[in-house]
Formats: C-alpha cells, sequence, structure tokens
C-alpha cells in the first residue's frame, strides 16, 4: 500500500512522442516569407536588424527558422516591411496540402520556388519595373519561348 498523501505514478506503456528535429515547418515558412519581403524591398539583414535593435545574424535565424519569431517582433515586422501580419503565413495552408500537420514530402509549388530565389525575386522586380504593357507582354513570351526549349532539351 501507498502511504496516505503520497501518489504513486504508473509507467504508461506508450512511448514518448517523437521529437521533431530541426525547425519546425511553420518557422521555416514564416521565414521564408520575411527573406521573400525584405529581398523584394531590396533591404538588406543588416538594414532591417538596425530598424529592429538585432543584428543580422538574427534576421538570418529568422529567415531559416532556427530561431521563432514571437508575436510582438512579428508585429513589428510587418509594420517595417508595410504588410499585414498574415502575409508571413499566407500560401503554408497550400504548401501542405490544405491540413494543419506536418509534411516532410510536400509538393514544391514552383510559383514558391520562383519567389523564394534571389534571382525571381529580382525577376520580378525588374518585370514589375517595365512601364510598357507591350514589352512586357514580349518579355513573358521571351521566357515561354526560353523555357519551352529548355524544357525539350532536358527531355
Amino acid at each position: 500500500m501507498s502511504k496516505p498523501g503520497v501518489s504513486v505514478k504508473s509507467k504508461s506503456k506508450t512511448s514518448a512522442p517523437k521529437k521533431r528535429t530541426g525547425p519546425h515547418p511553420v518557422d521555416v515558412h514564416v521565414g521564408a516569407r520575411l527573406r521573400l519581403r525584405r529581398s523584394f524591398l531590396d533591404m538588406s539583414q543588416e538594414a532591417l536588424g538596425r530598424a529592429l535593435g538585432l543584428t543580422f545574424q538574427q534576421i538570418q535565424k529568422y529567415e531559416k527558422g532556427s530561431n521563432r519569431i514571437g508575436a510582438s517582433r512579428l508585429y513589428e515586422l510587418s509594420k517595417l516591411l508595410e504588410v499585414p501580419v498574415q502575409f508571413f503565413y499566407d500560401g503554408y495552408g497550400e504548401i501542405i496540402g490544405g491540413s494543419a500537420g506536418h509534411s516532410e514530402n510536400a509538393d514544391v509549388d514552383p510559383f514558391m520556388e520562383l519567389i523564394n530565389s534571389p534571382e525571381g525575386i529580382e525577376l520580378c522586380r525588374h518585370y514589375s519595373a517595365i512601364q510598357d504593357p507591350n514589352l512586357k507582354k514580349k518579355v513573358l513570351e521571351l521566357v515561354r519561348t526560353i523555357a519551352q526549349s529548355d524544357d525539350l532539351i532536358n527531355r
């Protein structure tokens, strides 16, 4: 018998939940969106860090998802980068198939891959700077032709 007032813990036969290694997928997504917006504004990690009173290394950790961004810091970032807080979460549900679970093997969305690359951001920035609608169409036709010929070559 156990003594009064002393609880006896039984050992559970269920195994402990698996610990995740690496950053949480939401933190990685939020960090990628931070990098996307910062890059689109042509702002350096150092400049963003200075505006927040942080080092550029801290911004790097945020962008990699290795450090989580707290709610108040996310609010500050939304104001500095002139986007709503929701911007940082946009697209997350679509990437993981609309569920709130985790997916290590989620298909990579070509659009997200493009805008998360430095070249994609630069391409979008320069394309959006073109004022002439006819020239924009010609650039689009050029890119489409290059993509189609690249696809034929790589078959």
